[in-house]
C-alpha cells in the first residue's frame, strides 16, 4: 500500500458514501483506476465493510456497558461456547479475549439497567463464568471507528525516490 491507498482509506473511513469519481478527484486519480485500488483493498481484506454509523441514543440504546469477564473453565470446549453465545447476543459490540487478570472484554450496548440485568442474566446463564464486572459509561467522550493509517504498512513512494 502506499499513500494514495492511504488517502482512499481515510476518505473512506471519513465517509463510504463518496463516489469512485469523488474519491478518485480528491486523491488524484482518474476513475478506472481508482475503482481498482478500491477494489484491491477489498479484495486484500483491508477494507473489510461499508456500513452506515446509527446513533446509539437514537435507536433507544443510550446505556454502554463494559464488562470485564474471568472464566471460570479454560477448556477449548467452554471457550468455543462463550465464543458462540456472545456472537448470538446482538447487545454485544465488540468482544476481546484479554491478557491480564481479566479473561474478556465485551462493550455491551444496552437501553437502560433494566435491559442489562436481562443481558446479564442471559450471559452467565449460556456461559457460566467465575466472575464478571460492569462498568457503567457516563459520558462518551470519544468515539470513532478511523483508524490513524500511517506506519509500516504503507511505502512512501516520495521518499523512495528521493533516496534513489
Amino acid at each position: 500500500m502506499d499513500e494514495i491507498d492511504r488517502k482512499i482509506l481515510g476518505l473512506l473511513q471519513a465517509d463510504a458514501t463518496l463516489s469512485v469519481a469523488q474519491l478518485a478527484d480528491r486523491v488524484g486519480l482518474s476513475t478506472t483506476p481508482c475503482w481498482k485500488r478500491v477494489q484491491k483493498l477489498e479484495g486484500q481484506g483491508v477494507i473489510t465493510r461499508r456500513v452506515a454509523l446509527v446513533s446509539p441514543e437514537a435507536v433507544g440504546l443510550g446505556l454502554s456497558v463494559f464488562v470485564a469477564i474471568e472464566a471460570g473453565d479454560h477448556s477449548e470446549a467452554w471457550l468455543r461456547r462463550f465464543a458462540e453465545a456472545v456472537a448470538a447476543m446482538p447487545e454485544v459490540m465488540e468482544a476481546y479475549r484479554m491478557a491480564g487478570e481479566v479473561d474478556y472484554m465485551l462493550r455491551v450496548a444496552v437501553a437502560d439497567m433494566a435491559a442489562y440485568d436481562a443481558f446479564y442474566k442471559k450471559l452467565i446463564a449460556a456461559t457460566a463464568p467465575r466472575n464478571v464486572t460492569s462498568r457503567f459509561a457516563m459520558e462518551r467522550m470519544k468515539h470513532t471507528t478511523a483508524y490513524p493509517l500511517g506506519g509500516a504498512a504503507f511505502r512512501d513512494r516520495m521518499a523512495e525516490a528521493a533516496r534513489e
